[in-house]
């Protein structure tokens, strides 16, 4: 189970901070006249998240576990990020979601491809954080902890666009979405610990 909760963690961690993947989704959910209709955004999000996962994890677990040195350097720069990441997300400010509009559906789809797959911090969270974080495990325990970031991914873009949906006027402020900048700040920086001590 170890690697089943790893994943969720840490999954839970990179995808909390509202950055413009997220806030597009949620933004659908608010703006749209219908949950439904907010729906092509959210699981076009969670299908790149997919795809970006599994290429991260097989990809570089497959080049890596023939090199030890390889692996701990990548492991050595992975947790050097993750310190870096929780002290970016920690004193970012929130993105306020208000201006947003509600898009037909080949544009909700185009727009979430761009966001997921364009977004060099979309791919360096997932190659150099979940990727890395992977290396640690082989096997059933692969599968188990990319398994469990795979569903965190989809059941948090379901929940952002249900949210939405379901209260239009969220946080006018920005104050619960700080609050949830510094959750995932916490979380990624308990992340780069347990690693550490993994690779000491």
């Amino acid at each position: 189970m170890e690697p089943f909760i790893h994943g969720i963690i840490l999954a839970f961690g990179l995808i909390l901070p509202l950055g413009v993947q997220n806030v597009f989704v949620f933004s659908q959910g608010a703006t749209q006249q219908h949950f439904i209709r907010a729906l092509p955004a959210g699981i076009t999000a969670a299908l790149c998240d997919t795809l970006l996962i599994l290429l991260a994890v097989f990809g570089l677990s497959v080049i890596v576990l023939q090199f030890e040195w390889l692996r701990m350097a990548l492991m050595t720069v992975g947790i050097i990020f993750l310190l870096y990441m929780g002290y970016a997300i920690w004193q970012s400010n929130p993105t306020k979601t208000k201006d947003s509009e509600a898009l037909p559906v080949k544009k909700q789809i185009l727009f979430a491809l761009s966001v997921s797959l364009l977004n060099p911090h979309a791919i360096l969270d997932t190659i150099g954080v979940i990727g890395t974080s992977a290396l640690k495990y082989c096997g059933t325990e692969q599968i188990l902890f990319t398994a469990a970031c795979i569903i965190l991914s989809w059941m948090w873009f379901f929940g952002l666009t249900i949210a939405g949906a379901s209260i239009k006027k969220l946080d006018s402020s920005g104050n619960l979405m700080n609050i949830f900048n510094k959750c995932s700040a916490v979380f990624i920086w308990a992340t780069a610990i347990y690693l550490l001590s993994d690779l000491l």
